[in-house]
């Protein structure tokens, strides 16, 4: 099956559940920055560009996660996603991906 679909430009490509763990946590005026995940993030979807670009069709790019949450094989101690989740409080603060992020989708470009 591999080798009957691989290079074939024609299939629709679909990227779900991709993302960035880390253990950043919010500083106490609740600001996250969480730079690593922009840096991944940006050169994921500058590759991402270049497949589309080469005639891949790309028809979907689905980020993981928007809001941190508990992940099988590493709990809580791991954090996906671009809003920040206080798990005593369950107080929800954007990080500064998410605003990053939005501004990817508002340009339609990576920033």
């Amino acid at each position: 099956m591999v080798a009957e679909t691989a290079n074939q430009k024609k299939l629709p490509i679909f990227i779900s559940e991709n993302g960035y763990a880390d253990g950043v946590e919010a500083h106490a005026n609740g600001y996250v920055e969480d730079i690593d995940r922009i840096f991944y993030y940006r050169q994921y979807l500058n590759q991402l560009q270049r497949a589309v670009n080469e005639g891949y069709p790309v028809k979907g790019y689905f980020p993981w996660s928007l809001m941190d949450n508990f992940e099988w094989a590493d709990g809580y101690s791991k954090r996906f996603g671009m809003v920040h989740v206080n798990y005593e409080t369950l107080k929800r603060t954007p990080k500064l991906s998410y605003y990053w992020y939005q501004q990817v989708i508002k340009n339609l470009r990576v920033m």
